[in-house]
């Protein structure tokens, strides 16, 4: 878009959420707020109703909507068809790519430098949310391809494995270190639980495997849900006597550091595979089939020489 500030109101408008917005599009929330207040200034007349801490749209910002959509779209197609012009066989335009949090925090960075400097034309942008957000994102046309860690499908997307991955049972590090059995899973279910929040691929993997084992999430003891793995890795770091959840991608650097250790569990696998996404029947863009070429020969390389650990 030629104005900065349409493209914030759109995300605002699209997620109902000046913080969502800001997470988007990599500004702070004052920031968002002041491009709207600009808009708002710009065109003498509210563009969002504001409740508490709910957003509408008004009538004005309905409108404005759908030009900051249209104008979006034109962008992008006389961006697509100058770089095409350019270098005709180059896998040039723009490729906005969507990925859940493990994907994105620990697969997905390694691979992008060399994407780009093999396609360097490439106006690439990567969004991080959980595999929920990323279907509804592709299903609005937001996204161009996702990657997501979740088994629900939905009957509008087109899945293709990618990679296979596993949740393991994590703690904070203990002096006498995992221990040499595993915990009969009564014992370990006991403890208070550091999970993933609704809607992410990882607290519905861990979900259905319970749920095999005719074990409701609702009658354990959940300390605490939480957005990022990150997170949860930093609170059972301090935390002795919780247990949480995570890919075994995303522990080599506090496992080595004897900052967490992973606790067998009898009787629990948790293992997965990462897909890509995209729309069904839609066609890829070029850019978008050059990145899933590309992200699957990455992952079947990784698999031939045992993975991230």
């Amino acid at each position: 878009m030629s104005d900065f500030r349409l493209r914030v109101f759109a995300a605002v408008a699209r997620h109902l959420s000046f913080t969502k917005a800001g997470q988007e599009l990599f500004i702070s929330q004052p920031a968002v707020t002041k491009h709207i207040r600009e808009l708002e200034a710009q065109y003498g007349q509210r563009l969002l109703a504001r409740r508490g801490n709910r957003v509408a749209l008004t009538e004005a910002g309905r409108l404005l909507l759908l030009h900051a959509e249209a104008v979006e779209a034109s962008a992008r197609q006389l961006d697509e068809q100058l770089l095409g012009l350019r270098d005709p066989d180059e896998a040039a335009g723009r490729l906005r790519l969507g990925a859940s949090t493990t994907l994105c925090q620990y697969v997905l960075p390694a691979w992008l430098p060399a994407f780009q400097q093999r396609y360097p034309q490439v106006q690439l942008t990567l969004l991080n949310v959980n595999s929920e957000r990323i279907a509804e994102a592709l299903l609005r046309g937001d996204l161009d391809l996702g990657f997501v860690e979740g088994r629900t499908k939905s009957r509008d997307l087109h899945y293709e494995p990618l990679l296979p991955d596993e949740l393991v049972a994590v703690r904070r590090a203990t002096p006498a270190g995992p221990p040499p059995t595993p915990l009969p899973l009564a014992e370990a279910l006991a403890h208070p639980l550091v999970l993933r929040e609704r809607g992410s691929g990882t607290l519905e993997v861990l979900e259905m495997a319970l749920r095999e084992l005719k074990i409701k999430l609702g009658e354990l003891h959940v300390a605490i849900y939480l957005d990022s793995t990150e997170a949860i890795k930093g609170y059972l770091a301090a935390a002795p006597a919780a247990l949480g959840f995570v890919s075994r991608r995303a522990l080599a650097r506090e496992l080595a550091g004897g900052v967490l250790e992973v606790v067998p569990v009898a009787g629990l696998r948790l293992p997965r595979h990462f897909e890509a996404v995209w729309v069904q029947g839609q066609p890829l863009t070029r850019p978008a089939q050059r990145f899933l070429s590309f992200s699957q020969a990455q992952g079947k390389g990784e698999e031939m020489t045992g993975g991230a650990g």
